[in-house]
């Protein structure tokens, strides 16, 4: 059993080897902390968790080497100064897991309007050559212009140009990030369960 540092994510993986995955989890995850995972099963929780969420995740390749229009609109870094911003944006939009030291896992990018943080985008997980777009969030405020496209292009042409692959996550019930994903040249790889679940005891 690994997990990241609780300030930087409540992911983690099971090793399958067979061994109790609740014994597992609970020698790394103590009482008032959380846990999430996605992977073709999800483990049994004793009495003493208490899910959070639970849904399922497709995994979405791009194995299109070509690069993607990267927009005209200004975008920024993103570092840990803009991290309250970045939290914020993330409440209210709910692309997924993001901590106080996530920002730490990649290159982050954003678009500001009158100071405010409306949209952005980055990079978390990664095996080999293969790295994760993730964050993509929008405000609603702003929805319909683009500023997704246009951050995911920019991040995406990044890791072509480092020649590695992207890839990302995404709930099976949300067809509007789906259908763009699919016009940017990603495809379904392989579909999770997901469980993120909270030890209380």
């Amino acid at each position: 059993m690994r997990r990241y540092h609780a300030s930087i994510s409540p992911i983690g993986a099971l090793s399958g080897d067979g061994s109790d995955p609740a014994a597992d989890l609970e020698s790394v995850v103590g009482a008032g902390d959380d846990f999430a995972v996605f992977a073709p099963s999800v483990p049994a929780l004793r009495s003493n968790w208490e899910t959070l969420f639970a849904s399922r995740l497709l995994q979405m390749v791009r194995a299109d080497r070509s690069l993607l229009p990267d927009g005209d609109v200004e975008v920024v870094s993103l570092d840990a100064k803009d991290v309250p911003d970045m939290l914020a944006l993330v409440a209210l939009t709910k692309p997924g897991p993001f901590r106080l030291r996530t920002v730490e896992l990649g290159n982050y990018i954003g678009i500001r309007e009158g100071g405010r943080l409306v949209a952005m985008a980055g990079e978390r997980l990664w095996v080999g050559d293969f790295r994760e777009v993730s964050a993509i969030c929008t405000h609603p405020d702003v929805q319909g212009r683009g500023y997704a496209r246009v951050l995911m292009g920019r991040v995406i042409n990044r890791m072509l140009h480092a020649g590695e692959t992207p890839f990302l996550h995404v709930e099976w019930t949300n067809k509007r990030a789906i259908d763009l994903y699919r016009a940017l040249g990603f495809a379904t790889r392989t579909e999770f369960a997901l469980l993120h679940a909270k030890r209380v005891a």
